[in-house]
């Protein structure tokens, strides 16, 4: 904090020296030798020779870049790039927000990169005006909270430096705009027009009192970017927008269902933009993020996807990309698209019907946590009660089982002890990997469970890292049917449009919107068969609305 506070200073010297700048939210850490208060100095010099808003980035992200990196992750404090603060000013300026008279919040300032871009907009908003009617107008328009003081101070102190000349001219001390305060305790005015910003993520542990508080939001555990997305309703004012640079993980997972149902229902989005970073620029964020326009009270209609490619810290690339529209049930996977040619697809999908229930299968995690049984892990067979224990390199990239364990801290059995039959698996299913990466060629990664090799076996022990997809009793399709379709290229797209995460849920699985069982035949043919890839693969394409080939 002491090194950025005197870059910032030093910047206020130079960009305006008639400025006094307020006293810091909180007292300093630690102190800086010389070289170090040189090199903040220039920085904050150098700072003052760029555009007013460029050097007031500059010099407010030293702050979450110069702290620990645990501690960093612990406050959810990552510097957000000012052509993404810029976008999604944009956006909401598009969407109808009425910059004369807007009033607005950012409930997790930070280092106030929104606030500044809202503060001056605000200002170029009003006009010639006298300097004090501006800071009053400002004043009471314009608010940041911020849990943490070294960062409400810089936010503060940035805000300090580009209203200079207005609080200079009309004599006036700078209003406090950035308050020292927990959001998840402030009580909630519906009073904003904006609420914006970048939240905080991560899984929170809340009191019970705050679990009470946003239990309409909340499904097991609580992700600090879901419940900001649950104050920021509770701030927005009817037909107000919520605008926020969050992760993509809500759109479909298990955990953000309440949350989606709480927009849908109450504040739909209008525009999303799906954001990708050159490398080097906001590094930081290691999940798939977006920046969304939601409106309060606003009715059904199908929000504009745009694909943000950021190729500088203030450059942004903009591709239009389809739409997306929101289930009839709210808290269903929204399916949105990554890429232009997603559009017709998801246009299709979202007439089919059918689920992995109406196939006749449910899907669960493969129950052994290995580490938790160290002992009873086994290198060879042999025994009473020892079975093969399935790993996810079972499951190979092709779709097929293969039997192994060749991975570090992998044995190829494990000895059931008394009590431990809910672990054994004796029916055939399907496996598929539960972590995949969107660079790798395909997400889903699936491969059938022969029945020979149960058999052979008397059952197996399924690892923790691979979903099981079981029949829930007798099944509408075989399982080699079901592996082929989940393997497919196009189930592959449809799940990319779900899914943001490396990891690949039994609830998401339960959601893929699949083929109507009579329209099965010529796929089940094809597979009893054992047609090839190509033939199998026409053969999906068509069913999910595409030409055979």
């Amino acid at each position: 904090m002491t090194f950025a506070r005197r870059a910032l200073e030093a910047l206020a010297a130079e960009a305006a020296p008639l400025l006094v700048l307020g006293t810091p939210l909180a007292a300093p850490r630690g102190s800086l030798d010389p070289a170090a208060l040189r090199l903040a100095a220039g920085i904050g010099t150098a700072a003052a020779a760029l555009p007013v808003i460029e050097g007031l980035h500059l010099v407010t992200g030293l702050y979450p870049a110069l702290l620990p990196g645990n501690t960093r992750s612990a406050l959810g404090a990552f510097y957000t790039p000012p052509a993404l603060t810029q976008r999604l000013l944009d956006q909401v300026t598009a969407e109808g927000l009425d910059w004369r008279t807007a009033r607005i919040l950012d409930p997790a300032a930070g280092g106030g990169a929104f606030l500044f871009q809202a503060a001056q907009r605000l200002r170029a908003a009003l006009g010639p005006c006298e300097p004090a009617f501006a800071i009053q107008q400002i004043a009471a328009r314009l608010l940041g909270l911020e849990l943490d003081p070294h960062a409400a101070g810089l936010a503060q102190g940035a805000l300090e430096i580009l209203l200079a000349d207005l609080t200079v001219a009309a004599g006036r001390p700078a209003p406090v705009l950035v308050r020292v305060c927990d959001a998840l305790e402030e009580p909630p005015g519906e009073s904003f027009d904006l609420v914006v910003g970048n939240p905080p993520y991560g899984r929170v542990t809340l009191t019970p009192d705050q679990r009470r508080r946003y239990a309409r939001s909340l499904y097991g555990h609580a992700n600090l970017y879901g419940v900001f997305t649950d104050i920021a309703l509770r701030w927005a004012k009817a037909d107000g927008f919520i605008a926020y640079l969050t992760p993509t993980s809500f759109l479909a997972g298990q955990y953000y269902a309440a949350l989606r149902r709480l927009l849908a229902g109450q504040a739909p989005p209008v525009a999303i933009d799906f954001v990708h970073a050159r490398r080097g620029v906001f590094e930081d964020v290691l999940q798939e993020t977006m920046l969304a326009i939601y409106r309060k009270g606003a009715g059904p209609r199908r929000a504009q996807v745009h694909y943000l490619h950021v190729t500088t810290e203030s450059e942004a690339q903009v591709t239009r990309n389809g739409t997306i529209g929101i289930p009839a049930d709210g808290a269903a996977p929204w399916l949105a698209p990554r890429d232009p040619a997603h559009s017709a697809l998801i246009a299709r999908v979202e007439l089919m019907p059918a689920r992995l229930a109406d196939w006749g299968y449910g899907v669960s995690t493969g129950p052994l946590v290995w580490n938790r049984f160290k002992p009873q892990l086994r290198d060879r067979p042999g025994g009473k009660a020892t079975f093969p224990l399935i790993w996810a390199e079972a499951v190979t990239a092709d779709g097929q089982f293969i039997f192994r364990a060749q991975k570090r801290n992998h044995a190829p059995y494990f000895k059931l002890e008394a009590g431990d039959e809910w672990l054994l698996v004796d029916r055939p299913c399907v496996l598929l990997q539960r972590t995949t990466a969107k660079e790798q060629a395909r997400r889903l990664i699936a491969a059938e469970l022969p029945a020979d090799f149960i058999q052979a076996h008397g059952g197996v022990v399924v690892e923790n890292h691979l979903n099981m997809i079981r029949p829930s009793g007798k099944p509408e399709v075989p399982p080699a049917v079901v592996a082929a379709i989940l393997n497919s290229r196009i189930v592959d797209q449809v799940f990319r449009c779900m899914n943001g995460s490396v990891a690949v849920s039994a609830f998401e699985l339960e959601s893929l919107p699949l083929p109507d069982l009579a329209d099965l035949a010529i796929l089940r043919k094809l597979v009893a068969a054992g047609a090839t890839q190509d033939r199998i693969e026409a053969e999906c394409h068509r069913l999910y609305g595409g030409e055979a080939g």
